[in-house]
């Protein structure tokens, strides 16, 4: 299998405390998201300064978009986006649409979703999705466990290339250690750590110790 890689949200309220924190790690991990939180507070302008922060990472703007896929992407792109999230009660035309202008779209799967519309999606030609166990649940005391490793392997059997989120820790990892996970997301794991670049780096460590 693949060596999963390893992305942080900056799930920040303003743009100063999430370049404070990213400068820390941003040459650690694979993938920097200017994650939705960040997004609404920010806007572009948070896009815009990861980019020029990070020439050479894959960045991603996770707006969940449910509407206007074209121009939200055209957007996203223009400020230097690579990929951006669509939520997964998006129509396909919105996400068809959004896949035009950016380099992939990634779909985020929260609430009620079924495999069958997971099969649209990928004949639309949309092969990313994202996981969750969402913040809300984690504080209402929910972990992950065997339905989700389950859905998790559903997904990549499907084609999907699948990102795994919320609430992850260096423990947590070992769950998915016979799945061939595209990317593990952690924001606070790593953000909220007392060293966040040696939060990074062991996670980095623990994914190579468990993939090779």
């Amino acid at each position: 299998m693949s060596r999963p890689n390893l992305q942080v949200a900056l799930d920040h309220s303003d743009l100063p405390s999430a370049i404070k924190d990213v400068v820390a790690v941003g040459e650690i991990v694979d993938i920097v998201e200017v994650g939705t939180i960040l997004c609404l507070q920010a806007g572009e302008q948070a896009v815009r300064c990861i980019r020029a922060l990070y020439p050479d990472k894959k960045v991603v703007a996770d707006t969940k978009c449910a509407d206007a896929g074209g121009t939200v992407a055209k957007n996203c792109r223009e400020a230097g986006a690579d990929w951006m999230t669509v939520i997964c009660c998006a129509t396909i035309p919105t996400m068809e649409a959004a896949a035009k202008e950016v380099e992939e779209v990634q779909v985020e799967l929260y609430g009620d979703w079924t495999y069958d519309q997971a099969q649209k999606w990928l004949d639309a030609g949309i092969s990313q999705a994202i996981y969750h166990q969402s913040r809300d649940a984690l504080l209402a005391g929910e972990t992950w466990g065997e339905k989700d490793l389950a859905k998790v392997a559903k997904l990549i059997e499907m084609g999907f290339r699948v990102s795994v989120t919320g609430g992850l820790d260096i423990e947590t990892l070992t769950l998915f250690k016979d799945l061939e996970v595209y990317t593990f997301i952690t924001g606070r794991g790593i953000t909220a750590s007392a060293d966040p670049k040696q939060a990074a780096k062991n996670f980095q460590a623990e994914i190579k110790r468990i993939w090779g």
